[in-house]
């Protein structure tokens, strides 16, 4: 059994939230929460909420099966590049820098270990 859960439009870039996903994928799910919530990058918060909301989903998916935490296992984890936000910063002389403010979608897929 498997539930996904997808986070969409978080604002930082998809190369720092890649850091923190990277630290996941394919661990269990009640070790990589614990390495998520200790985790000292900002993009850690946004990924345990969206593991927690993944753990969510499969409990109500299947509510006549009792699942235990220890027995999930993260079966992908991945992060895809959302729209770019483009800026103007001042610039020396009259000019101006482009600023590219980047965003990101998360998926987490969580499945059972058998």
């Amino acid at each position: 059994m498997e539930a996904k859960a997808t986070h969409k439009y978080i604002g930082t870039s998809p190369r720092k939230m890649r850091l923190v996903v990277d630290m996941i994928r394919g661990e269990s799910v009640d070790k990589a929460i614990e390495l998520l919530h200790f985790s000292p990058k900002h993009a850690a918060r946004d990924a345990e909420k969206t593991l927690r909301s993944a753990v969510s989903n499969l409990f109500n998916k299947d509510e006549e099966n009792k699942h235990d935490v220890s027995e999930l296992v993260i079966k992908e984890a991945y992060v895809n590049q959302g729209p770019t936000l483009k800026r103007l910063l001042p610039a020396p002389m009259g000019r101006a820098y482009r600023v590219r403010k980047r965003s990101n979608h998360l998926t987490i897929v969580v499945s059972t270990k058998s």
